[in-house]
């Protein structure tokens, strides 16, 4: 690519540069001169914005991008929306993410020595001799908008966040609040969006929020809750799937904490009355990218945030790894080894079915293979594997987005979740044109899948010809393995279970929990494992399913097939020693 060269108008001050960008939208003729005095006469005004564009866009007279194009073309230099470029990884190795954010661009891509940079100010000239240092490339600047370049860094770079220790200890936390403290007197008198920005800026409330952060990480928290009440701020961590408490703030540090993390996930701070989603990515010392979820959400005490940690190096599971008893695991190995049909994984919220799709996926993936997602949202991005997003807002719907998938000839398909019939319809008709279909339904067991379908409104004989198999499941936790001892649950073992186990009596078996210590943080327990029924669609299935039987009366010839059901798997865990009875009990709502 050559060089362009950036040779912008001789402007003397920024008004100058106000004055001529208003002169050329109203030659391009979408601002009228009217308009553009009102505009210009605006930003004179007391707390007038300091820029034309702010005052443009803020009237909502001219939209951002018409403003982008007329400067790029004043100044010579392409208009890049960034939303619209793939991220070549290796180009983002060339710059270091610090002098990305001191410096505000981002590197798009390089052709023949030449290096393609989109900035907010393309006529930062030391910025382009700094990367021009860094690189030794032709530098080729590029207009975007502010946010836009902000957003990419955040994304793509991420804040480096580098734990101090394995645990915080109380005299740490209570010296960042009384640092926390000190800073908020310095920005007291301003206004508030700019006390918080300011605060939110300052080191000890940034350490406040890296230590939470980097706290539930070594933790190994998949969600963290920040939770406002009214004499505090309750910090709770969710580890093997349970909520526990990790730091209590005092409530004045509320808007300083929720400001940072606001502002590290690009969401508006001075907006507190609507909820509000964002995504973040931290770099920890050991190299891993994490990406994490935010969702704010106004309550009577302030705002509820809740951070979903995605940690990128878990995301290549495999279904050997998941805790599948060998018998379930051949099942489903045989069900992923057919060409055409729906495979489907049913479950509550946080019962692992995305993790198991995942990992069905990197079973499956391949050059020779071309798959395609449909998700909400992305959670991992997966290699060779193309991933789509549902987007409501913009007409992306899991069907619309499913149509347009078997348009770009996949051969695998997975859909994030079958919500309506006419999602369930469609995927049917894939499987049926000779597409592998994976997805999940929110069931409680496998022979609830087929009969949900149903109720959506899919035709039995469609159901029957498509489905292939469907598999149920459960998280329980696993004994943690430093605690773990022999102990008598005093509960009785089910007739059934001993007939299935070939036993007479349970006099022989035992029983085993965690007493607690500091590895598992006093709980016995320590990582989880999944429970699963499987239930292939064989002859005597798809009788029933065609004559619109009742679930249960499908789970009872399942059974009879051979099927081992949720709680009987969970039993053969409790046996091998893998998790406690109350666990099982606990997640299949028994007992």
């Amino acid at each position: 690519m050559p060089k362009v060269a950036v040779t912008p108008p001789k402007i003397k001050t920024e008004r100058d540069q106000d004055r001529i960008l208003a002169r050329a939208l109203v030659e391009k003729g979408v601002l009228s001169i009217q308009q553009a005095k009102a505009a210009l006469a605006e930003m004179r005004s007391d707390n007038g914005p300091d820029h034309l564009e702010d005052a443009l866009i803020k009237s909502g007279m001219v939209e951002q991008d018409v403003i982008l194009e007329t400067k790029a073309s004043l100044w010579h230099v392409p208009y890049i929306d960034l939303n619209n470029y793939e991220i070549d990884p290796e180009v983002l190795e060339l710059i270091p993410g610090h002098v990305a954010k001191q410096h505000q661009f981002f590197p798009l891509f390089r052709i023949d020595g030449t290096l393609l940079i989109a900035m907010a100010d393309p006529k930062d000239v030391n910025a382009i001799d700094e990367v021009t240092r860094i690189t030794q490339m032709e530098i080729s600047p590029a207009l975007s908008s502010k946010d836009a370049v902000a957003e990419a860094i955040s994304k793509y770079y991420g804040e480096e966040i580098v734990p101090d220790s394995d645990k915080v200890t109380n005299e740490e936390i209570q010296t960042i609040i009384e640092n926390i403290e000190a800073s908020e007197e310095d920005t007291a008198g301003k206004e508030n969006t700019q006390a918080l920005e300011a605060l939110a800026e300052e080191a000890p409330v940034v350490k406040m929020a890296n230590m939470i952060l980097t706290q539930a990480i070594v933790d190994g928290a998949s969600d963290v809750h920040i939770n406002p009440e009214e004499q505090g701020v309750r910090v709770r961590f969710r580890i093997d799937g349970v909520l526990r408490d990790s730091i209590s703030l005092p409530k004045h540090l509320q808007s300083a904490v929720v400001s940072r993390i606001k502002i590290l996930s690009n969401l508006d701070i001075a907006e507190n009355r609507i909820p509000q989603d964002g995504q973040m990515r931290i770099k920890l010392k050991d190299g891993r990218n994490i990406d994490i979820r935010v969702s704010t959400l106004p309550n009577v005490h302030g705002e509820n945030v809740v951070m979903r940690i995605l940690d990128k190096s878990e995301a290549l599971l495999k279904l050997e790894n998941l805790g599948f008893e060998e018998d379930i695991l051949k099942l489903v190995h045989g069900l992923l080894a057919n060409a055409y049909g729906i495979i489907l994984v049913t479950g509550p919220t946080g019962s692992g079915k995305t993790t198991t799709l995942y990992s069905a996926l990197n079973h499956l993936n391949s050059v020779e293979k071309n798959i395609i997602t449909l998700e909400d949202p992305v959670e991992y991005r997966l290699p060779m594997i193309r991933q789509s997003q549902v987007n409501v807002k913009a007409g992306m719907t899991f069907a619309k987005g499913l149509r347009a998938i078997l348009r770009q000839d996949p051969d695998i398909v997975m859909v994030g979740e079958i919500r309506d019939s006419e999602t369930g319809n469609i995927a049917v008709q894939a499987a049926l044109t000779g597409h592998l279909v994976l997805s999940t339904l929110h069931t409680n067991d496998a022979a609830g899948a087929v009969t949900r379908m149903n109720e959506m409104g899919v035709e039995p004989f469609l159901i029957a010809s498509s489905v292939l198999g469907v598999q149920a499941q459960r998280l329980v936790r696993t004994i943690c393995k430093e605690c773990k001892e022999e102990y008598d649950p005093h509960y009785p073992i089910p007739d059934e279970i001993l007939e299935k186990l070939g036993l007479e009596d349970a006099s022989d078996l035992k029983f085993y929990h965690g007493a607690g210590c500091k590895k598992c943080r006093n709980t016995g327990y320590r990582g989880r494992a999944s429970i699963m029924e499987v239930l292939p669609l064989s002859e005597g299935i798809k009788e029933l399913v065609l004559k619109r039987a009742p679930s249960d009366a499908i789970k009872e010839r399942a059974i009879d097939e051979g099927m081992r059901t949720l709680l009987e798997d969970g039993w053969v865990k409790i046996f091998k020693g893998i998790t406690t009875l109350e666990e099982v009990m606990r997640v299949t709502n028994i007992g």
